[in-house]
């Protein structure tokens, strides 16, 4: 007999379970069903990771440093198709590849087959990087949305951790939203809105896809936060509607075309600063300086220093990280609707964004942030 103690309102009393062998009928079939339900989670799951697999893709990729060392990394990738561009393409993240000529980047597919890239986009600020394949019939992953994810929802992470290429972990999504993080010494990952995972994540993980319950990609694994560098259950992916945006611009336009709305924001922002101007509580993004030197679609629309923006395209901002994202997203040339504190009180505007691009010269500037 297995006694188990359970604190109740100060008392202690003793819960009888019976083992399987002198379970009741009634028992036994309790424990059946609960057994069938296992077990057809666990078919769903397998399931799940065997749709998966033939789309991802092992990495190796040498790049030679400054002082003539070569530095192999090793990685992950999945198979995607463009809605827009024929043939199929390879995600993963710039820092696997980072550095290295097509003709140093091996990538093997399911099937066996070792390939190189036939052409390669990056975008650093996101990290995400996308290689051009010239092999055909070959089976790619289907996009998840990671805005339908929350937080304690199932995921799997899938990839080549420590070269062991076809490995699948489980977890959940522990946070989203995360940004801010540290990621590379030159801070060149600027765009971050990161799901948080507890499946765990190695090295070898980067680039590899992190899927849903229906087996689609809703994120790209990047990074772990690790005292000793391997799983600590700290893990940390690229959000599918970010990297989907950026996967889609690589394809079309050979870079990422972010919205521009011209205003400079303070990465300093408090409660102290948030009741001074006639707020409640702490959220938005404060605007700190709207560029006049020639017409910006913040001008434009009537903004002012001193004001917050608490929600952007129908978005509520939680901070100046999270404006950076929706703003970098956007539609360019779309009239959105931007709410922000004025004084105490909403005021709504229009605001028709450009392409930041445009303004180059001035986003090279020293302290200046274009993207917001």
């Amino acid at each position: 007999m297995l006694s188990v103690g359970l604190a109740i309102g100060g008392h202690l009393d003793s819960l009888r379970i019976t083992p399987p062998a002198q379970a009741t009928a009634a028992g036994r079939s309790a424990f059946t069903s609960g057994a069938d339900v296992l077990m057809l989670s666990s078919d769903h799951i397998a399931q799940m990771s065997e749709s998966v697999m033939p789309s991802t893709v092992h990495i190796q990729a040498i790049r030679k440093e400054k002082d003539g060392r070569k530095v192999e990394e090793t990685g992950s990738g999945v198979v995607m198709r463009s809605q827009y561009v024929n043939g199929y393409f390879v995600i993963t993240n710039n820092h696997v590849i980072r550095g290295a000529r097509l003709e140093d980047i091996q990538l093997r597919l399911a099937d066996g087959r070792e390939t190189n890239p036939a052409r390669v986009y990056r975008d650093p600020a996101t990290d995400v990087a996308v290689m051009q394949l010239q092999e055909s019939h070959l089976r790619s992953a289907l996009w998840g949305n990671s805005e339908d994810l929350n937080i304690g929802h199932y995921v799997l992470a899938v990839g080549s951790p420590f070269g062991l290429s076809r490995s699948v972990t489980m977890g959940i999504v522990s946070a989203t939203g995360r940004r801010d993080l540290s990621l590379t010494d030159d801070e060149s990952v600027t765009n971050q809105d990161f799901l948080q995972t507890d499946a765990a994540i190695n090295p070898g993980n980067s680039g590899g896809p992190l899927i849903d319950m229906n087996g689609e990609v809703v994120g790209i694994n990047t990074a772990i936060a690790s005292n000793s560098g391997g799983n600590e259950g700290i893990g940390f992916s690229i959000p599918s509607h970010l990297v989907r945006h950026v996967f889609e611009h690589l394809v079309q336009y050979g870079k990422v075309r972010r919205g521009y709305l011209g205003v400079e924001l303070d990465s300093s922002f408090d409660q102290a600063t948030a009741r001074r101007l006639g707020m409640n509580h702490l959220t938005g993004a404060h605007v700190t300086r709207v560029y006049r030197d020639r017409p910006t679609p913040a001008s434009q629309a009537g903004i002012r220093p001193g004001d917050v923006i608490v929600s952007f395209n129908d978005m509520p901002v939680e901070d100046e990280n999270h404006l950076i994202n929706l703003v970098g997203i956007a539609g360019i040339g779309e009239t959105l609707k931007v709410e922000m504190m004025r004084g105490g009180r909403s005021v709504e505007v229009e605001v028709t964004l450009t392409d930041r691009d445009k303004y180059r010269s001035a986003a090279d500037a020293p302290g200046t942030f274009m993207t917001r």
